[in-house]
């Protein structure tokens, strides 16, 4: 590899984390439906068993496009909706900062589907919830053309993340928080 170009890769990456890891100004809420819209129907065209699992949630949030950069820090962001039998009833943001091995940046789908309604309870009462603190999700990664065996499916939040563009070495959700958008 070419030593000269591995300063600008390292700025670039740089650039991009200080992007992620920046305060964001939320979307509007017409823009997170849209998005919101766009990656359920993804989901349900893309992904075998989508719409019987979706039939089985107490609650779905659905984060249409989460940004995550790093080269050793690391950091990613993202905005959504909760949706209780299929109408937004809150918009939520998610973000998580990390230090060690991880090198990239990657841009994904994440829908964290609530399949017991007590789960569903937590959430909405916490005022921060953290991943693998306030509660264990199951991650599961899925490309076009994966199927989900709902049979599998027992534990009482799912997530489901799909549609990566990009390159990341250390991609999970362990330790992001999700807070509710102050409207």
């Amino acid at each position: 590899m070419n030593t000269a170009i591995i300063p600008r890769i390292a700025v670039a990456l740089f650039a991009a984390l200080i992007f992620v890891m920046a305060p964001a100004a939320a979307a509007s809420k017409a823009k997170i439906d849209r998005r919101t819209d766009e990656a359920l129907a993804e989901f349900r065209d893309t992904i075998g068993g989508a719409d019987a699992v979706l039939a089985k949630a107490a609650g779905v949030l659905v984060f249409p496009k989460v940004i995550k950069a790093g080269i050793g820090i690391g950091g990613e962001r993202g905005q959504g909706a909760l949706r209780i039998n299929g109408k937004t009833v809150a918009y939520y943001s998610t973000h998580s900062a990390s230090i060690g091995l991880q090198l990239g940046a990657q841009a994904r789908r994440q829908i964290i589907i609530f399949l017991d309604p007590e789960a569903l309870t937590k959430f909405r009462a916490s005022s921060g919830w953290e991943i693998g603190v306030d509660a264990s999700v199951t991650a599961i990664t899925l490309d076009a053309g994966g199927t989900i065996d709902t049979t599998q499916l027992n534990e009482p939040i799912v997530a489901f993340i799909f549609d990566g563009k990009g390159l990341m070495y250390n991609l999970s959700l362990e330790g992001s928080k999700i807070s509710r958008i102050k409207e």
